[in-house]
């Protein structure tokens, strides 16, 4: 999500700088030990974590800990930590048991990393690490889209506090393994004190609320599911909730919404759309993955974020895209594109997530293509169509949407709107609705609550569809060039010849033509071939329903 404002106010580069900055650029040490599996983080499997933080306002610092519970997959004596200055670590404690203060260290060249000195522990056992740290967070200023903790106040002048750090990493602001590879199997708990004047709301169900002697709460949540570390965010401000239920294909779903005290009319009224939008999440990619945790929108100092059952939600009450339509099209304007858009991470991004931030197509394809498909629901296949063809006036294709691995890069905004075209393209080269429907389901039922890799995605939708994809894959993802559909007619008009140009070799899109209700499938290779049935080669038709260029060229 974090992209999507640069997207809409920047200008498209110029296709020569776009390739010289991808040829220039250089990766640090710093940014390997972030992106990558290093030995000091191989040896250890996160399995959960408790975070307790109390935030001072005034300041603009926090006091906090983190108990790490891990798994020992192989003995070794030094654990990478992430935790990104000015956060310093004071002391870390193993089973209870503080450690020595020269136990720990910080990395000389790389900031965000830190080192603990622990006795070897044997394989297969389970240990807790708990790190105390403090200090003043780095602050977001222009939250989402640059991280850190959000320091606000509401219109009332009211403390609103949150953190946003997709991308930047929750290092931001708790020490952790900071790596998408590796999220705490059996969930987390965050603990958060404030003054007792505010309401602390965090990810999962609230196990206990309490306010203390010295004038501030305590409020305490926990999810029980696999969580993103990045998704493990507290809200705090003057928050109000109500509750509901969504009867939904797995039973019932707890609904709770909390926003601040003054948008309660606004919000009840805009959030009615919750159930329409999951049960169209349902529909296309099956049960909600966190029955366990409850589904939770939550008013934010922010546009809008995926944070794991309590998605933040900033598009202060209006349909589109802060009453935009994104698409051109009018269907935009028609639902809340946060609403929606933020919640179908809780199928691609949170239960399905990728392992590399390289591939984070794998969230924001199938969540901008969502859009697409929650548009069809309510209002049918053409209207999804239009929608879906009207965002192609924002793609840039300027770099690829896959990045460098195991660097923390991500690749071109192109993930959204791109992605989402290319998604639309393979349905209709498969053109059976029901086959594509199953598939996306299976996706969710396939790598249920998982970490995973671009070709897991690609040979998944291959094998399923029963056709190979992966050049197309390979040429939407990994390159910048959109494929042309060249053509010419034979001179009495009878025949049009056709292939593919400007793609990667051996590029296999197939397309099933539709004329009067009746359909043709043509698999067009980078040789010439010919249909003789001129009356289904509409260009217009093609355009609308492929993400590929049409040109009519010389005979040869």
């Amino acid at each position: 999500m974090k992209k999507l404002l640069f997207l809409l106010i920047a200008h498209s580069s110029l296709l020569t700088a776009s390739l010289y900055a991808q040829q220039t650029k250089t990766f640090t040490h710093a940014d390997t030990l972030r992106g990558s599996i290093t030995p000091e983080r191989a040896w250890w499997d996160v399995l959960k974590y408790d975070i307790t933080v109390k935030p001072d306002y005034e300041s603009k610092t926090i006091k906090a800990s983190n108990t790490i519970t891990c798994k020992v997959k192989s003995s070794a004596g030094r654990m990478q930590i992430d935790l990104q200055p000015p956060l310093e670590i004071d002391s870390f404690a193993v089973n209870g048991i503080v450690q020595a203060k020269g136990a720990f260290e910080h990395n000389g060249t790389a900031a965000n990393v830190w080192y603990l000195h622990v006795q070897k522990m044997p394989a297969n056992t389970i240990q807790k690490v708990t790190i105390y740290y403090h200090g003043k967070p780095r602050e977001a200023i222009r939250p989402p889209w640059d991280g850190g903790w959000i320091w606000k106040k509401d219109k009332l002048g009211r403390p609103w506090m949150s953190v946003a750090c997709q991308g930047l990493g929750a290092s931001v602001w708790y020490p952790c393994k900071d790596h998408q590879s590796d999220e705490p199997d059996n969930g987390a708990s965050l603990t958060v004190i404030v003054p007792d004047t505010l309401v602390a709301v965090g990810n999962g169900r609230l196990t206990s609320g309490t306010k203390n002697s010295d004038g501030t709460a305590t409020w305490a949540w926990e999810v029980k599911n696999p969580i993103n570390n990045y998704n493990i965010i507290p809200y705090i401000g003057k928050y109000v909730n109500w509750r509901d239920t969504l009867h939904g294909e797995k039973g019932t779903l707890d609904m709770s919404f909390w926003v601040l005290d003054y948008s309660l009319d606004s919000a009840k009224m805009q959030f009615q759309q919750a159930k329409s939008m999951l049960h169209s999440l349902e529909y296309w990619f099956g049960p909600y993955p966190f029955y366990e945790d409850s589904y939770k929108l939550v008013e934010s100092p922010h546009l809008g974020m995926e944070h794991q059952s309590a998605v933040g939600y900033g598009n202060h009450f209006r349909n589109g895209y802060l009453g935009t339509d994104l698409s051109g099209s009018s269907w935009g304007l028609k639902w809340d594109f946060i609403i929606e858009h933020e919640s179908s991470h809780e199928w691609f991004g949170n239960n399905i997530t990728s392992k590399d931030l390289a591939d984070m197509w794998i969230h924001e394809s199938f969540a901008n293509y969502s859009e697409t498909l929650y548009t069809e629901y309510l209002f049918g296949k053409e209207a999804g169509n239009e929608y879906n063809y009207g965002t192609r006036k924002k793609i840039r294709n300027d770099e690829p949407i896959i990045a460098h691995y195991n660097v923390n890069e991500e690749g071109s905004g192109d993930m959204y709107y791109k992605g989402g075209n290319m998604l639309q393209t393979i349905r209709h080269s498969i053109n059976n609705d029901a086959k594509w429907r199953n598939i996306l389901r299976g996706l969710g039922k396939t790598f249920y609550h998982q970490t995973v890799t671009a070709p897991q995605i690609e040979n998944y939708i291959s094998k399923n569809a029963g056709i190979d994809f992966s050049k197309v894959f390979n040429q939407y993802l990994r390159h910048i060039q959109i494929p042309q559909l060249s053509y010419y007619y034979s001179p009495d008009k009878k025949k049009v010849y056709y292939r593919w140009d400007s793609c990667v070799a051996g590029f296999n899109l197939q397309l099933v033509l539709l004329h009067d209700g009746k359909s043709i499938r043509i698999k067009p290779t980078q040789k010439w071939r010919s249909l003789g049935d001129v009356f289904f080669f509409d260009t217009a038709w093609i355009d609308k329903h492929y993400y590929i260029k049409i040109k009519e060229v010389k005979p040869e």
